[in-house]
């Protein structure tokens, strides 16, 4: 297992990359808007990290603004929403979820695709498991399982 980012919401998205970068020190890795999704994604990491981020992609922050609705409208995160989830990628993703249901952890989004599952922690904090490499071959009963609670 290796860790790969934490995902936190912002705001104000230039806001935080004056905090983050400037005045924190990180540096931005890449960036990636998404049309279809309406959010921005911009990955940061520390001086030290940067070549290894770059590489590896990690270890890194995550800042995902999400862009105002079709009337203007922008979110306001309360009560943690800002923090999004831990990530983690895994050897193979079916054995790990395997091991961790067996283990009494409830698989909330499934690796139905063979590349990403999300758990939650005792405190109600989203991960996020990544299969290392290609997706691997959708696989029963993982690929006909339904999404429980929210991530």
């Amino acid at each position: 297992m290796r860790y790969l980012h934490t995902m936190v919401r912002v705001e104000n998205l230039d806001q935080s990359l004056d905090f983050y970068c400037n005045k924190l020190g990180l540096v931005e890795v890449s960036r990636k808007d998404s049309e279809k999704g309406k959010f921005t994604l911009v990955f940061l990491c520390a001086p030290d990290d940067e070549e290894n981020a770059k590489v590896n992609k990690a270890p890194m922050v995550e800042l995902t603004y999400n862009w105002p609705d079709d009337n203007g409208n922008e979110e306001s995160y309360t009560g943690g929403r800002n923090f999004g989830h831990l990530a983690y990628l895994v050897d193979d993703i079916y054995q790990t979820c395997q091991s961790l249901k067996d283990n009494g952890v409830v698989i909330n989004r499934p690796p139905r695709d063979g590349h990403m599952a999300f758990i939650k922690s005792p405190d109600g904090i989203s991960i996020e498991l990544l299969q290392k490499g290609d997706p691997l071959p959708p696989k029963s009963p993982w690929s006909d399982m339904e999404n429980v609670g929210t991530w």
